[in-house]
């Protein structure tokens, strides 16, 4: 009588799930780390390559991605091996990895910083604390200029330094948050619209396209299903309150999911990056202001059409942005915990 060969046992599901949590914890504790940080040393890395192999070519450019990815995808994959069958490495290493690779505390923190500058009528601090939030030029913008690209890159932050990796690192453990990480930083360093990467950095801002096109959907989806958290400022409504509703004077209830999904709808496609779009227009229409406008990239004015239909925006939605940002994060925890969960292993303890 012949046997039938017993199957390795599954990798355990709970180890990812308990390691994206702490991650998350240990950066809404500690924030980026202030030494060493391992996304700053592969972007140093990933420039001096550069150093060597840039040429104004697509091809080039495509090597240089692939070689960078790889350079910190099978690093990642080799951990990822070692930690199967001991859940206390696994917890450890996929917390450490979501500690380096997201950022909320600290967009939260800069984001809080320049609406107090704004607030206090410091502009000069405000665009000084700009840079670390985006590219655009600064000097120049007035208070609504500052605030509005402050909000911008609150939204569209949320989606790369928070919804992004976590997605990918439920999906694909250890190598799927170091990868997109890996990725994401190449597109800030070299996918850009300039004449030194118009062709060498066209593969590594083509390839975030691709990893961000599901995350910033994501985003969009969990904005929307958040935003009911928000109170809105004084104002008129735009339906008077029944009888049996009463509301706390000078408040209103936030936007309905299904008003910001109208936004996102409409508006989202408008924008010049295919994800960007999804998460500012799902920010525009939960915070009910109106975003988009001229800015200044490196000297060069880029025009993007108005998402939303509100009001201008103020330095007190910064605020507002940040409590939005901070949901969805959670939001965005508790899914990719339910992803990692119930996702199916391969019976070599690969992700599927």
């Amino acid at each position: 009588m012949t046997r039938s060969p017993q199957r390795p046992p599954r990798r355990s599901r709970w180890p990812l799930a308990a390691g994206l949590v702490a991650g998350v914890g240990l950066d809404a504790l500690f924030g980026d780390p202030r030494r060493g940080h391992p996304v700053a040393a592969f972007g140093r890395a990933a420039a001096a390559l550069e150093a060597r192999d840039y040429a104004d070519s697509r091809r080039r450019g495509a090597a240089h991605a692939a070689t960078c990815v790889l350079a910190v995808a099978v690093p990642a994959a080799l951990a990822h091996r070692r930690t199967r069958g001991r859940p206390l490495a696994e917890v450890a290493a996929v917390a450490s990895a979501v500690w380096a690779v997201t950022g909320a505390r600290s967009l939260h923190s800069q984001a809080e910083r320049s609406m107090v500058a704004l607030t206090s009528h410091d502009l000069r601090s405000a665009r000084a604390i700009l840079p670390s939030l985006c590219g655009r030029d600064p000097a120049g913008l007035d208070t609504r200029d500052i605030t509005r690209a402050v909000i911008e890159s609150v939204a569209e932050n949320t989606s790369d330094a928070v919804v992004a990796p976590l997605l990918w690192g439920a999906l694909a453990g250890l190598p799927g948050l170091l990868a997109y990480r890996a990725v994401n930083t190449l597109d800030a360093m070299v996918g850009h619209r300039s004449a030194r990467y118009l062709r060498f950095g066209w593969a590594s801002a083509r390839l975030d396209d691709m990893a961000n096109w599901l995350p910033a959907r994501v985003t969009a989806a969990l904005t929307a299903a958040c935003a009911p958290l928000l109170t809105a400022p004084p104002g008129p409504l735009t339906a008077p309150a029944g009888p049996f509703s009463p509301r706390p004077a000078g408040l209103r209830p936030g936007a309905t999911p299904a008003a910001v999904l109208r936004v996102v709808r409409r508006d989202g496609g408008r924008h010049p990056s295919p994800n960007a779009g999804q998460c500012e227009a799902a920010f525009a229409g939960a915070l009910n202001i109106r975003l988009g406008g001229t800015n200044s990239y490196g000297g060069v004015a880029e025009t993007r059409p108005e998402l939303g239909q509100g009001r201008a925006p103020e330095p007190a939605d910064i605020r507002r942005a940040i409590v939005l940002s901070r949901a969805v994060t959670a939001s965005a925890t508790a899914l990719a915990v339910l992803i990692a969960l119930t996702r199916l292993s391969d019976t070599h303890g690969a992700p599927c």
